[in-house]
């Protein structure tokens, strides 16, 4: 059977190739990333072979991207981003527009238009959300003042982005091209656009700020309920692909953003371990075909044609934009190896660069020349990222011991005051977690009967359970009612009632399972002796969760039939005539 199957063709021979030249490079000790990139440049039109789909590799790669900003937002709150807004948001502006006039002057340099400078020091100004995640995950350092400091300054770097990608068409006339039918920057249309731009992005933030946390982590708690792990993971899939998706077509914000912002309402629940556990794997399959679709792009034969205009690309993506952050870091007074991590983060483009070079292509503003360069000057900057990360690590130990003074001193307090911030909401995070933990611990200690349940399993046990008080002499369970729910004691003692016993309950005991087991009607009464406290597992909860774990339900039906077995001969002995006295005298 032959079929026209782009996708499959497309992913597998992506995936196929990706692990060869990634296997390949690891065994030259290179980074994984190289062959990564390679294989993309084999799949690409400008390799003879196979030729993959690039359209469906972009939107392949770009769900790698929403899933990996997904996956920083669970480990990123939003006191994270407020912590270091002092730095980012003048950071980012400020090398931005830095870049973005040496762009103009190479540009210019080159001959081009005034309009082709601007976009094209544009494209070279924003950082790729994908490789900067990678180089600080692969040095352990994404939860550190430094990376929490470029991740907040990438943010931010987004956010001016999408705000550009909505005025570059109004300018367009005004810088040479044309808006296509976009809109121009006459009468009040160029303010119209910059307050609906502004409103929406605010429009988003809010929404994401005050109705994400209480609704995504509402949904996914009614998601873990059912006890399927299989719904679980396809509930967090439709989170962070649904709010990335819709805060685009909506907002107007990129994929990446909202993805971000996704992950970050659900960080201050308590499924964001969980979340980021099932998506890790996805994360990491979609981010690979990001470095193989920016392989595709490159054309090699511009290294020969014009290997003096993608050396001069290079040098602004990897010396221009470092220096710049790392003056701007300085000048704020932070340390320097704050400004080294920084500037060595930032130095490569990628995804929004792409963009950029794309929509002032069809505006007629950037020559076809510069999309090349800049496809060319992405796949280098990718390539060499890490050599940055090198050369920062060896210039950092030089200093300290040629200028030990202004390596180690300087900036410090500023250090200290940012750290301890972070370490404070650090430190709430984990007493949260702690607190939960601590639950956990409680629950199988008191109740042995889950002790053979696994963590993911407890977890979702300590979710389905419901709290309920009662106080002395309210009556709880009365024969003849429906089962409602099964009762476990964490304080007080209740009287149980049935066939004429008294039998008294108290902390670490349970009741009202057997008749959710049989499905029959209540068989006994239940009193509260004095104030009890019970957590409560609902009808539905408790077979769905006994139906999902065979060991506990075995369990509980052995307990069931020992006391059904008490029960009858609790009854045979009131049945049992009482022996007559024998006559006296």
């Amino acid at each position: 059977m032959h079929h026209d199957v782009p996708l499959i063709a497309t992913v597998a021979m992506a995936f196929v190739l990706a692990f060869a030249f990634g296997f390949l490079a690891n065994r030259l000790r290179l980074p994984p990333l190289v062959g990564y990139l390679v294989a993309g440049v084999m799949a690409g039109p400008f390799s003879p072979g196979f030729v993959a789909d690039a359209a469906l590799s972009a939107q392949l790669a770009e769900m790698g991207v929403i899933l990996l900003m997904f996956g920083v937002g669970l480990h990123f709150s939003a006191g994270d981003l407020m912590a270091v807004r002092w730095v980012a948001v003048p950071g980012a502006v400020g090398q931005i527009l830095v870049a973005t006039l040496m762009g103009v002057g190479l540009a210019m340099a080159w001959g081009w238009s005034f309009g082709a400078g601007v976009v094209f020091g544009l494209s070279l100004s924003v950082a790729s959300t994908v490789v900067l995640l990678r180089a600080l995950e692969e040095r352990n350092a994404l939860a550190t003042p430094n990376g929490r400091i470029a991740v907040g300054w990438l943010i931010v770097e987004d956010l001016a982005m999408v705000l550009t990608l909505v005025l570059l068409p109004a300018f367009a006339e005004l810088l040479g091209g044309h808006a296509g039918g976009r809109g121009t920057a006459s009468g009040g249309g160029l303010l119209w656009s910059i307050l609906l731009t502004l409103g929406k992005v605010v429009a988003f933030v809010a929404l994401a700020v005050v109705l994400g946390p209480k609704l995504v982590p509402w949904l996914l708690r009614q998601v873990a309920r059912t006890g399927s792990r299989e719904l679980f993971t396809l509930s967090v899939l439709a989170v962070a692909l649904g709010i990335a998706y819709g805060s685009a077509t909506i907002f107007g914000v990129s994929f990446a953003l909202g993805a971000f912002f996704a992950g970050v309402v659900l960080s201050e629940s308590d499924f964001s371990h969980r979340a980021a556990a099932d998506s890790l794997p996805l994360q990491d399959a979609f981010a690979i075909l990001f470095f193989v679709s920016v392989g595709m792009l490159f054309d090699p034969f511009v290294l020969v044609e014009q290997p003096l205009k993608v050396l001069a690309v290079l040098l602004v993506i990897t010396i221009g934009k470092s220096l710049a952050a790392f003056a701007i870091v300085q000048l704020l007074g932070y340390p320097v190896g704050t400004a080294l991590t920084v500037s060595a983060s930032l130095a490569q483009i990628g995804e929004f660069s792409f963009i950029l070079a794309g929509l002032g292509l069809s505006m007629g503003l950037l020559p076809e020349e510069g999309q090349d360069l800049i496809l060319a000057g992405a796949l280098l900057s990718i390539t060499l990222n890490s050599v940055c990360f090198i050369a920062v690590d060896w210039l950092r130990e030089q200093g300290r011991q040629h200028f030990p003074a202004w390596f180690d001193e300087f900036g410090k307090d500023r250090q200290l005051g940012l750290q301890g911030q972070l370490d404070e909401l650090r430190r709430k995070s984990q007493a949260r977690e702690e607190a939960r933990s601590l639950q956990i611990t409680s629950l199988i200690e008191r109740f042995p009967i889950f002790a053979d349940l696994n963590q993911t399993s407890r977890e979702d046990l300590l979710m389905l359970f419901r709290p309920r008080t009662a106080q002395p002499g309210e009556r709880i369970i009365r024969v003849g009612d429906r089962p409602d729910a099964a009762y476990f004691i964490t304080a007080g003692t209740v009287l149980v009632r049935v066939n004429g016993q008294d039998i008294r309950l108290g902390p670490g005991d349970f009741f009202g399972e057997m008749a959710l087991l049989s499905g029959r009607r209540r068989s006994a009464d239940v009193t509260a002796l004095d104030y009890c406290q019970f957590q409560t597992l609902e009808q539905r909860d408790f077979r769905q969760f006994v139906s999902h774990h065979p060991g506990l339900r075995q369990k509980l039906l052995e307990l069931v039939r020992q006391r059904t077995e008490m029960n009858r001969q609790a009854e045979v002995a009131q049945a049992e005539p009482v022996p007559a006295l024998p006559a006296q005298g």
